[in-house]
């Protein structure tokens, strides 16, 4: 079922060494690096600094990686993720801030803590470059056979059918519950976030927590029971069984979803882990060219529909108003990531560092009763230090990690999450022939809601996170001892789904 590892370095190695095209590197690069920032700057506008100089490197650091991402001769998802966030919200948001010396909230830091913020950002970059280097290093250059590793082997599990159809009739047990009990029942689900937020507040004041978990309960499970009835291998002896079972439960997930799943009720960065978790699951987006088309595409949506997708977020919706990169850049609340790096730096000059609140976001089930001294969400931390009214803000990683223990805490992080990064793209592109694994469903999802993990902050998205990479876990098994995989002289079939007419089933 899995090659032994010094296997895995020579096959992804042998892919890398693949003469990449110039042509579609340059291609991206100019326009990645030289097109949009461009576009974005208004030569009558621009306010000159030594930031808005530095912020010219991590445009080019971010531009160039991710044009070596989408010109790559393998499908690197996690990675991906990373740098069209850092491009986006890191990268050529910050160039108009700073161009324009505009920001979208009041709160106002000095020039000397806005060059700091850009060196803040462009150390982690180089850290997590550096994190990715190591990793791909130590793969090429080990010579020994041996048993695959942990991630390996966490990786490769299956799905069990039987286990994902105990999932399945638990997220709908739990959507009688919840739904019911929920003001408003169902028509809640389509009314906008704030409505639903605020009924739930009203309804349950003293356990806004536990409503909030709830909530993603409900909304996580019934994401991975819809995704594995999609790809839950065929099981010997019960194949006809589990295809009566698909499609009875597969139309019915399908509602679910649809309820519990949707942009009117949800945070759009989550419907767009959803979608693009279904989308790219799809086998042939594992080959290099439909999954570049997937992905200019994705880069399109995200820079000129995302911007105006919280129409749903309010009650009293107002009309659309389409406005330039730049305007949409200095003025929406959604790009404020840079901004709230620089009011973390404030805050620590201010404060000082706290190592002790990196507990918060993996202890986030213990109730205050029970630890006082619990961290609050950064982003709200942030945001009162501010003196703002409104405290849903950002706090990106970089930020959190800045404030732990200052730029050595983001260099440890960073580091550790690029080695990860590239360990976890290479197994996936292992195991891209063979569905049904954790590989096959559980990096695109992490690789989408990255974004929502690097935009922070850690303590708010720290239970949807945990569901999200726990169910996987829980409703797969094991493949074979490490002893027993083949080696990669030996090639494997492919797991055969339990096709359904009608669906595209594949092998």
């Amino acid at each position: 079922m899995f090659q032994p590892e010094n296997s895995l370095g020579r096959e992804v190695g042998m892919q890398d060494a693949r003469v990449r095209s110039v042509a579609a590197v340059f291609l991206w690069t100019v326009a990645l690096t030289v097109l949009l920032p461009g576009l974005i700057l208004q030569p009558d506008g621009v306010r000159m600094s030594a930031a808005l100089a530095l912020q010219g490197v991590v445009v080019a650091h971010t531009g160039g990686a991710l044009a070596r991402v989408l010109t790559a001769p393998t499908v690197r998802l996690v990675a991906f993720g990373f740098w069209v966030f850092a491009y986006i919200w890191l990268g050529i948001a910050p160039l108009a801030m700073l161009a324009a010396d505009a920001y979208p909230w009041p709160f106002r830091a000095s020039e000397a803590t806005a060059f700091e913020a850009v060196a803040v950002v462009e150390l982690g970059l180089l850290a997590y470059s550096a994190g990715t280097a190591l990793a791909a290093r130590r793969r090429q250059t080990r010579e020994t056979a041996g048993p695959p590793g942990p991630m390996e082997r966490l990786l490769s599990r299956r799905v069990a059918p039987w286990r994902l159809l105990a999932l399945c009739g638990l997220a709908l047990a739990f959507a009688v519950l919840l739904i019911s009990s929920q003001p408003g029942r169902l028509h809640a689900y389509f009314t906008s976030r704030q409505a639903i937020t605020e009924a739930g507040a009203m309804a349950n004041a003293q356990d806004a927590f536990l409503q909030v978990l709830l909530t993603w309960s409900l909304s996580v499970p019934a994401f991975w029971a819809l995704l594995g009835l999609l790809h839950v291998p065929r099981v010997a002896g019960a194949d006809r069984w589990l295809r009566g079972l698909r499609w009875l439960l597969l139309p019915v997930l399908l509602v679910l979803n649809a309820v519990v799943n949707n942009p009117i009720s949800k945070p759009r960065f989550w419907v767009g882990t959803v979608l693009l978790t279904l989308l790219f699951t799809v086998p042939r987006l594992s080959r290099p060219r439909p999954f570049r088309a997937a992905a200019a595409a994705l880069i399109a949506g995200l820079l000129l529909v995302f911007p105006y997708s919280d129409y749903f977020r309010y009650s009293d919706r107002e009309d659309v108003a389409v406005v330039s990169l730049t305007d949409q850049f200095t003025t929406n609340g959604d790009y404020d990531a840079f901004q709230q790096i620089q009011t973390g730096i404030d805050y620590a000059r201010d404060n000082g560092f706290s190592p002790q609140d990196a507990l918060g976001p993996p202890l986030f089930m213990v109730p205050r009763s029970m630890w006082p001294e619990k961290p609050e969400d950064t982003g709200i931390a942030l945001a009162r230090y501010a003196g703002y009214d409104f405290l849903n803000l950002s706090a990106p990683l970089w930020i959190e990690s800045y404030l732990w223990a200052g730029p050595f805490a983001v260099v440890v992080v960073f580091c550790l999450l690029g080695a990860v990064s590239r360990r976890v793209d290479d197994v996936r592109h292992l195991l891209r022939d063979r569905p049904g694994t954790v590989a096959a469903l559980l990096v695109p999802a992490f690789a989408f809601y990255q974004m929502v993990f690097l935009r922070g902050s850690l303590l708010g998205i720290a239970g949807p996170l945990t569901l999200l990479v726990t169910i996987p876990l829980l409703i797969s098994t094991r493949t074979a001892r490490a002893s027993r995989f083949p080696s990669s002289a030996v090639p494997t079939a492919p797991i055969r789904h339990a096709s359904i007419p009608g669906t595209g089933g594949h092998p």
